[in-house]
């Protein structure tokens, strides 16, 4: 698997950094990037990334920005979370969709098109970041189909690159 390629890396302005950090706030219900935090934007292949002290915490995916995986460990985020049974965390952590068989409980508060971190039923770990393909209730309710794309998961390319 080829590694991510980094380019263009900068930091932001204080301004910036306030506006991330506002809508990432509002979205998840979370307190992130604090004032003394250093917060650099570089592109990807995939998606820009949110160096916060120099670890990637989140993204820019389809102009939103989210956690990473490592964000939402680091920040425990309340909001737009789906859980998934323990027999769709093998698959979910080698890269597959989020199947609609798979899902157990969701945030009710997501919509179509949100990005949502997806968690196991056993430990309520974070094992990849998605796109919603519909509504919170329609994750619980509907039982075929593909529910949420996944776009970064536990062992993907983002993940390896902050390994040790």
């Amino acid at each position: 698997m080829a590694e991510i390629r980094i380019r263009k890396r900068r930091r932001l302005r204080n301004k910036d950094i306030k506006s991330i950090s506002e809508e990432i706030t509002k979205v998840l219900d979370v307190d992130v990037f604090t004032d003394g935090d250093t917060v650099d934007l570089a592109e990807s292949s995939d998606y820009e990334l949110l160096f916060v002290n120099g670890k990637i915490l989140g993204i820019i995916y389809d102009g939103k920005p989210f956690l990473t995986i490592r964000g939402v460990l680091t920040y425990r985020p309340k909001n737009r979370w789906v859980t998934v049974d323990m027999g769709a965390v093998p698959y979910v952590t080698k890269g597959a969709d989020i199947m609609a068989p798979g899902i157990v409980d969701a945030d009710l508060t997501i919509c179509q098109g949100d990005l949502v971190w997806i968690r196991d039923e056993k430990n309520k770990v974070a094992l990849a970041i998605g796109k919603s393909l519909m509504d919170g209730e329609d994750l619980i309710l509907k039982d075929e189909g593909k529910s949420i794309l996944n776009i970064h998961h536990v062992g993907d390319r983002l993940w390896k690159l902050e390994e040790p």
